[in-house]
This record gives structure tokens, C-alpha cells and sequence, in this order.
């Protein structure tokens, strides 16, 4: 139900969309994979089926007259380096047209989104935290054959540029996506408007579920090698999806 914790690697439900079932195999496949040009290749495939499901939900809601309204989940973001984990998911929430209000004393985020949307955000966002646990012990054990002892601040900085990195690329992949679903779409230029109402509509409910919400400005980050490492890995994990934010090295969003 909506507010209920989510549990992303829960096994597929019986009438879940075959789409759906597609898509998390090709994560799970990313996730599983050595080889880092792989799980970039099925990330990114993954992605684009999960925008393209995602702006077919929403033509359907529009031109069946649905009265469907956003919902809400709650997603684990658990230390260490809570508020880099934080940072992602808002990325990845934004890219999917929802909104993420993050609960740092509770250690969860509320989502708020349309539920295909919502289902996108929880199944993108694990993936990419496996993926970002896979990468950083790979350049972490690096660094330690090379001589390094700064664990934790290469650890935090690497989080800080994989979230800010995949913020970004999500951004902009998501735009071009839009752009050509709205090209492809009945007569063209039908899919702004109806996309446009539905971020009215998760605005509005994420405004009344929380009225007062603050800003949260992170520490910067001291580590460039970690920070480095942390952008290859987020070019490395490439993906795309359907709006989403730049977020710099201090990382700010709504907590």
C-alpha cells in the first residue's frame, strides 16, 4: 500500500506486466555480469524499456480517461554514506517524473509517483546501488594494492560522484527520451501536456503528504581519486530514463 516499505528484490508478482518481468531480469543480469561493458549494456537496455512502459502508462491513463492518483512508497537508504545513497535515489526519482523526500532519522525516503513510475524507481535504483557496490570494492582494492589507507573518505567521495554523475546523465537522457516519445506519439505533441499533468498532480500530493520539508546541504567531498572513480563507474552504468536534476559534489535535496 502506498507508504509502506518496499522490498526492490522481492520476486515478481503474479500479474505484474510481462515489461516488467523483462526489465528486472535484464537488472539482475547487470547486477550478476564481471564485465563492466555488459552491465552497462543491459542497464541501459533495461532504462529504455522501463521509459517506454512507463509513457505508454500514462497515454493509456490520458486517453482512457483514468482516474488514477499518485501513490507513495517508502525505500530503504541505509548507512554508511546514507546521504550520497540519498542523493542517487532522488536523481533516479526525478529521471522517473517522482518526486523523494528523505527521512534521514528513520532511514527510508518516501517516494511519491504514479505506481509504473514508482515501480521503475525501485527497481532502477537497487540495480545501481549493486552496481555501485560492485564498482567501488573493485577501485577500492586498488587503491588499498597501491598503498591507500583513507577508506572512508574514498568510499564517500566515490558515492558523491556516482550519484552526481547518474543525476545528470539521467537528466539528459530523459529529455531526449520525452522528446522522441512525444515525436512518435498520435499526431505528435500529445504526450507533453499529458506528462505535465501528471507532475502537477505528484507535486500537489507530495505537498500535502509533507507540508514542511527542509533543505539538507551535504559535506563536500575531500577525496578527488574516490570522487573519480565514482563518475567512471556512474559513465560505466549508463542508463536513460523519462526529467531528473544535476546534483553538484555538495549534493543538495529535500529531507
Amino acid at each position: 500500500p502506498p507508504g509502506a516499505a518496499a522490498d526492490p528484490h522481492r520476486p515478481p508478482a503474479a500479474d505484474e506486466p510481462r515489461m516488467l518481468t523483462r526489465i528486472r531480469a535484464l537488472l539482475a543480469k547487470a547486477e550478476a555480469t564481471g564485465f563492466p561493458e555488459e552491465a552497462e549494456a543491459l542497464t541501459t537496455k533495461a532504462q529504455e524499456l522501463m521509459a517506454r512502459h512507463t509513457i505508454d502508462e500514462a497515454l493509456l491513463a490520458a486517453r482512457t480517461h483514468s482516474r488514477e492518483t499518485p501513490g507513495a512508497c517508502r525505500i530503504g537508504v541505509e548507512p554508511p554514506y546514507e546521504g550520497a545513497k540519498a542523493v542517487l535515489l532522488d536523481a533516479v526519482a526525478s529521471a522517473n517524473r517522482c518526486r523523494a523526500v528523505w527521512n534521514e532519522g528513520l532511514g527510508f525516503s518516501t517516494v511519491v509517483g504514479f505506481e509504473p513510475d514508482l515501480d521503475a524507481v525501485e527497481l532502477l535504483f537497487t540495480s545501481l546501488l549493486v552496481q555501485g557496490t560492485t564498482a567501488m570494492t573493485r577501485s577500492e582494492a586498488g587503491q588499498r594494492a597501491g598503498g591507500r589507507k583513507r577508506t572512508k573518505t574514498f568510499r564517500q567521495a566515490f558515492w558523491m560522484g556516482y550519484a552526481q554523475r547518474l543525476g545528470g546523465r539521467l537528466a539528459a537522457d530523459a529529455h531526449r527520451i520525452t522528446a522522441e516519445a512525444d515525436t512518435s506519439a498520435d499526431g505528435g505533441g500529445g504526450l507533453l501536456p499529458v506528462l505535465a499533468a501528471r507532475d502537477v498532480a505528484v507535486a500537489d500530493t507530495a505537498e500535502r503528504m509533507f507540508p514542511r520539508t527542509t533543505t539538507t546541504r551535504l559535506r563536500g567531498v575531500c577525496d578527488l581519486d574516490g570522487w573519480n572513480h565514482g563518475t567512471e563507474a556512474a559513465d560505466r552504468a549508463r542508463v536513460r530514463g523519462p526529467g531528473g536534476a544535476r546534483r553538484g559534489p555538495d549534493g543538495e535535496i529535500m529531507a
